[in-house]
């Protein structure tokens, strides 16, 4: 997979404030969740990518290049829908998305036809001639989603997408999130808070703890991290005997509640556990692999920060 952001040992500070701590980290293609929570250099990274500010240490590229140094090249290939709505109440969606992909180097005439294709795909484009400010949140929130793609870049960065929407335009807009960076092809750089929201639509996860990286990789990569775990849940009064028996065979196993935690120490335990439930003629009403949640990530990297 192409590495699109390149972060070694990264720091910014403003003032006294340490808002980067020496941040290592790559983003490679397709949708990228950078998660953390309000404070942890999100905003100030995004920054850093797109040349808005220079880094006060460590190197960064980004699409290949220095965003500091070349940040007119950068900016062409990069597009960013900000958190805070800061668009022009009186302009029309379709002018905006014009304009802006101009700035971005596209022709007059081009970047007309590109506005309305972008607006239509992303569910605008009835509503592309009226001004913006008319315009619902979830809809101003697209606005400033097509924007960010009118030029058709390779990445963009989207900070906070989901700000302000109720449950069912949060659901569309992951949904357009998804779809901008697997159908459309562009690379995306999701940042949020919400872990949720971040495991439903990301492909990989770079979670920012306290101006530093503290974890990252694909989604499956982090949900085999911490120790393997079998879930057996018995179809009536049986847990205690299977503990006992799995014990008495050298495999760790606890009561959680209505459920057996197995410790996967190695594959033989499959059928160890398999045989002691055919000996003790157990039912059993589920049998499953735990998986880390990204939550559990989140905490055990936020801990080990600490």
């Amino acid at each position: 997979m192409p590495t699109v952001v390149d972060a070694s040992d990264v720091v910014k500070r403003w003032g006294k404030t340490t808002a980067l701590d020496r941040a290592t980290l790559k983003i490679g293609a397709g949708v990228t969740g950078l998660l953390g929570a309000n404070g942890a250099g999100k905003t100030t990274f995004i920054g850093l990518v797109l040349g808005m500010h220079r880094a006060d240490g460590g190197a960064l590229r980004v699409l290949g290049m220095d965003p500091w140094a070349d940040g007119l090249a950068v900016r062409a290939q990069v597009g960013y829908a900000p958190e805070h709505d800061a668009l022009p109440p009186d302009v029309t969606a379709h002018d905006l998305v014009r304009h802006l992909a101009q700035v971005h180097g596209l022709p007059r005439r081009e970047a007309t036809a590109r506005a309305s294709d972008v607006l239509y795909e992303l569910g605008l484009g009835e509503e592309r001639f009226r001004q913006i400010g008319t315009m619902s949140t979830g809809q101003k929130q697209r606005v400033k989603l097509a924007q960010a793609i009118s030029h058709d870049p390779e990445l963009v960065l989207l900070d906070e997408p989901t700000n302000g929407l109720d449950p069912v335009q949060r659901d569309e807009m992951l949904a357009l999130v998804r779809k901008v960076g697997h159908e459309l092809g562009i690379n995306v750089v999701l940042s949020s808070h919400l872990l949720d929201e971040v495991e439903r639509v990301s492909d990989a996860v770079v979670i920012l703890d306290a101006g530093r990286a503290v974890a990252g990789g694909t989604i499956g990569e982090l949900g085999r991290t911490g120790d393997a775990e079998l879930l057996v849940e018995i179809d009536g009064r049986g847990s205690r005997r299977l503990v006992d028996d799995l014990a008495r065979a050298g495999v760790a196993a606890v009561i959680d509640g209505d459920r057996v935690v197995v410790a996967l120490e190695s594959d033989r335990v499959y059928d160890l556990v398999r045989d002691a439930l055919a000996a003790a003629d157990l039912g059993v009403r589920r049998l499953q692999r735990r998986r880390t949640s990204l939550e559990d990530v989140y905490l055990s990297a936020g801990d080990g920060a600490a």
